[in-house]
Formats: structure tokens, sequence, C-alpha cells
């Protein structure tokens, strides 16, 4: 992989391609029926408490209201529950009940056959590699598992990898494009980001949100459409850069440790070929 800039170093990582690849298959995955949308959910909760509503939402990228009803349908199925959650009152934790697990188990023929469609871009060799690709970067061994579902346990394991990295500082995977996209595209406004990050107008306004928070972002005034903000990156945000390159850096040493070289290479190219089929 070729050296590039920040961003463009991080656009081409495994971790940026499988989170990508992720998005497409959930947002398909929600598109196409009811029983889909509930296995999304399942599978994401069997992975993974959720803290809130508002956070699963964001994770899947639901609509907030589409993801209350959700919620309270599967609730009323028992195959979800709400617990309220110890570090925020107003909100709840979301866990998946054992009848949930059963009920994700028995969808699995259906998401199948909707992986199929989902990866035609793929030769039947190609589809097979791949599996086999992510099944190395899991911690375990994921025998008869769909593509959709081994792209999400690579998507969710990279991430906490990512997260963990970062721990020190307060940020999160998910800051690391869009930190890297500001700085080389700033001032600019949010739009600019969203498209250069490949996610939703609110997905970017909320990362936006929280480096906001964090104090690495500031919103001036785009001079260009003095109806629209422009992001810059504060002196912090430069200082926590170096943080995020270093970061960044071990993450890419981490994923060819468990591929090696050459396979990292292949993985990038068939998930390169699903998101531009």
């Amino acid at each position: 992989m070729t050296e590039g800039t920040l961003s463009e170093t991080l656009r081409g990582s495994v971790g940026a391609l499988l989170r990508r690849v992720y998005a497409r298959f959930t947002a398909e995955a929600l598109d196409a029926d009811p029983a889909s949308r509930d296995y999304v959910v399942l599978d994401t909760l069997a992975d993974q408490d959720a803290g809130s509503q508002h956070d699963l939402a964001e994770r899947l990228g639901i609509n907030r209201t589409i993801m209350v009803r959700l919620i309270d349908r599967l609730q009323d199925s028992g195959y979800v529950t709400r617990t309220r959650n110890p570090a925020n009152r107003r909100s709840y934790v979301l866990s998946i009940t054992p009848e949930g697990r059963a009920a994700r188990d028995a969808m699995r023929q259906a998401v199948a056959e909707h992986d199929a469609r989902i990866t035609a871009a793929l030769t039947p060799a190609e589809r097979r590699r791949l599996d086999e690709l992510l099944s190395l970067l899991l911690p375990e061994s994921e025998p008869l598992r769909t593509t959709a579902y081994l792209v999400a346990q690579a998507h969710y394991r990279l991430r906490r990898m990512g997260d963990a990295l970062l721990a020190d500082v307060g940020l999160r995977t998910r800051h690391f494009g869009s930190l890297a996209a500001i700085e080389e595209l700033g001032p600019c406004p949010q739009q600019a980001l969203a498209e250069r990050m490949h996610v939703s107008e609110p997905t970017a306004a909320q990362i936006v949100d929280e480096l906001v928070r964090l104090g690495l972002v500031a919103r001036g005034q785009d001079p260009h459409d003095r109806r629209r903000y422009a992001l810059e990156l504060t002196p912090l945000g430069r200082e926590r850069l170096v943080v995020v390159r270093d970061a960044a850096a071990r993450l890419r040493e981490d994923v060819r440790a468990l591929l090696g070289t050459e396979a990292t290479e292949e993985l990038r190219a068939l998930l390169g070929k699903l998101l531009t089929s």
C-alpha cells in the first residue's frame, strides 16, 4: 500500500474499507424487509450491548424514531431487554436475550440468501477467499458464517483494537478519518467532510459534535458561504493528530501481523471490489 497523506492512508486501510463495506451491507439489509432489520439489530447486540438506543441507531445508521419502534417490537417479542444505564440514568442499555439469540439463529438462512446477492460482484472463489481472510482477523474460528456476519465481526474487532490504542486521549476509532480529513480539507463545510468520509451528513454532524466537545475541532464561518460553518482543527486537534497517526500505524501493523503483507493487500482488493460494484 503506497503511503500518502494521513487521510489517504486511512481511507485505503483495511479498517476503513471494512467500515464502508459494513455500512453498505447494513444499509441494504435494513432496506430489505423487517426480518432483515431484526437480524441486523439482534446480531449487533449479540456482539456487544448498546449503551443507549441513540448509540445503536448511530452505529447502524437507523433513524432514531424508527429505532425506538423497532426496539419496542423486539422487546415485546422477548428478544431484547432495556436496563437503566448506571453511567447515564436518562438512557437504557440494550441487551439481547437468550430468546433473541435463538431468533437470530433461525433467521440465518434468509440472511445467507441475502448475503449471496450483496456479494454478487465476487466469484465463488473470491467469496470463499474473502471469508477466509476475514476469519483470520477474528480471535476464534468462525465456521459456517455468512460474509456479512464476518464483515461485521471483523469491523467490530478492528474498531475495538483502535479504540484501545486511543483510550488514553479519549478518542475513538471513528475519529481517525475525520480528524485527518479536516486537516487535509479544512477549513471545510460539514458536507465536504461527509462526502470524504462516505457517511451521511447526520453521522458526520455527530462525529463533529464529539470533536468540538473534545476541543479538537472548531466551527468557524465558511468564507465562501456565510450561511454555513467551516470546520478547522484547533491547536489541540493538531497535537492529537500525532497520536492518531501513531495509532493508525500500529493498527495497520497489527492487521499485517494477523494476515501477513500479501494477504492484507488481497483483502484490501476484495473489499475494494465490493465497494466499486
